[in-house]
């Protein structure tokens, strides 16, 4: 998993609420492997019109935010079905952290998994944040997860808290393979002993 530190990058205003996983990732693709062109499928049926053209309305789909690789959204966000691929369509088409005032609870725990840092801010902030994108499109953000903060376009910090041991993890890009690797030898250790002595069970 790629860690995440830090990141300054422009940022988009999704000026919906309670945005689920279908919206983000349509059930009728989720047999599909994840490969080349699977960051097509995101936001698809907001995004494209049905003859596959780019619908001009949707943020994404205007020149200035493109590539963004930050979200700021309404309440809820990854609300709905628990589909890891919610993440990975972001993930792949390089969004590295959604701000949002609430999320989905099992849509926070795979987007920390999967190397995204989501931030809630309260609903204010968001509000205030997504107009002054709307304002100056292809404006930046930066958030460093060291020092809990997300630095607006106009200049003003807010702090946001997150658990210290999800924090550790995206530093350090730990996901749980990650972990458990961190102690192979020990593992292994163990393995080799339990043989050693107990080896009818093996």
């Amino acid at each position: 998993m790629q860690p995440f530190i830090k990141i300054t990058a422009i940022a988009a205003p999704l000026d919906m609420a309670n945005i689920d996983t279908d919206k983000i990732i349509p059930a009728r693709f989720l047999r599909k492997p994840r490969g080349p062109g699977y960051e097509r499928l995101a936001f698809h049926d907001i995004r494209y019109a049905a003859d596959g053209k780019d619908r001009p309305d949707f943020v994404l789909n205007q020149a200035p935010y493109r590539n963004a690789k930050i979200l700021v959204a309404g309440a809820n966000f990854g609300c709905g079905s628990s589909r890891e691929a919610a993440v990975y369509v972001l993930y792949d088409y390089g969004i590295r952290s959604v701000i949002a005032p609430s999320f989905g609870d099992i849509h926070y725990g795979n987007e920390l998994q999967n190397g995204m840092l989501p931030v809630m801010l309260p609903d204010e902030i968001c509000r205030k944040l997504r107009q002054q994108l709307r304002d100056k499109p292809g404006a930046q953000i930066g958030i460093d997860l060291e020092s809990q903060t997300v630095t607006a376009p106009g200049g003003a910090t807010y702090r946001f808290d997150i658990d210290p041991n999800h924090k550790e993890r995206l530093l350090r890009g730990l996901d749980d393979i990650g972990l458990v690797m961190q102690n192979i030898q020990v593992i292994k250790a163990f393995e080799q002993r339990y043989h050693r002595e107990l080896p009818w069970l093996a």
